[in-house]
């Protein structure tokens, strides 16, 4: 499972990271993206939980 944070975005006074994960569907096989914006401390857990 590859898994990667691409972005670092800045807002104001926030500072906020985009991840995106990629999962594969247990059903199909196939491989979806799966993005969110948090901020950088949570980026780890993110990407460990499936």
């Amino acid at each position: 499972m590859a898994k990667k944070s691409v972005a670092s975005l800045q807002t104001g006074s926030k500072r906020l990271t985009k991840a995106i994960k990629m999962v594969k569907s247990p059903k199909s096989g196939a491989y979806t993206f799966v993005e969110s914006v948090m901020s950088p401390d949570r980026v780890n857990d993110f990407l460990a939980k499936k």
